[in-house]
């Protein structure tokens, strides 16, 4: 069952946050927001994404109106390191070559195995699965303790965006908290593998 919450009530303390904020602070308070039912926004290695519990129905529901995206067509979840997609990799027949591929900027398109809900895969059997070549979205991932949402933040149709200037602009009023950070330098959404290792994106 996913979680409660009343969005007012997340801990006051989850403001945007100056640059000069220790970067380890802010990622704990990013974590505990999550933890409390939020969306975070948050740099990754090619673009801004916005960051939630996928077992949070409601946090996930404001990440599709955020980005005015139908919920068919589902959401990228990143992981700290590979085995945070323990479940999905062990029916992999393309295994290794995901593994050397991650840390990085690829997304692989794996089996659910029955992990995530409908409002994550889209109603698929599969789900969309990356460890980023990002270390503090990385690190984001490891203080929660679990895979994270982290799509694209943009409103559905229109490019991602890839500074932080922009991402403020589009998003400070919508989410909970902003994780101050830089992109990487993909510069760009990540690279999509599907499930016969056919590039989609």
């Amino acid at each position: 069952m996913a979680a409660t919450h009343d969005r007012q009530s997340i801990d006051d303390n989850a403001l945007m946050l100056k640059k000069d904020t220790d970067d380890t602070a802010a990622i704990q308070q990013a974590a505990r927001v999550i933890r409390q039912g939020g969306v975070v926004l948050h740099a990754t290695e090619g673009v801004w994404g916005l960051a939630c519990n996928p077992h949070d129905e409601s946090a996930v529901d404001h990440v599709f109106a955020h980005k005015q995206r139908p919920s068919a067509k589902g959401l990228v979840l990143i992981g700290a390191e590979a085995s945070y997609f323990a479940r999905q990799l062990e029916s992999c027949a393309h295994r290794e070559e995901v593994l050397n591929s991650w840390p990085g900027h690829h997304t692989w398109i794996l089996s659910n195995e029955g992990e995530y809900a409908d409002f994550i895969t889209g109603g698929r059997d599969t789900v969309a699965c990356r460890v980023p070549g990002h270390a503090q979205a990385r690190q984001l991932a490891a203080a929660v303790g679990t895979t994270l949402v982290s799509t694209s933040a943009n409103i559905s149709g229109q490019p991602p965006i890839s500074n932080a200037q922009d991402a403020m602009a589009t998003f400070a009023d919508k989410v909970d908290f902003a994780l101050p950070g830089e992109v990487g330098s993909a510069g760009r959404a990540s690279t999509i593998h599907g499930p016969d290792r056919q590039i989609l994106r």
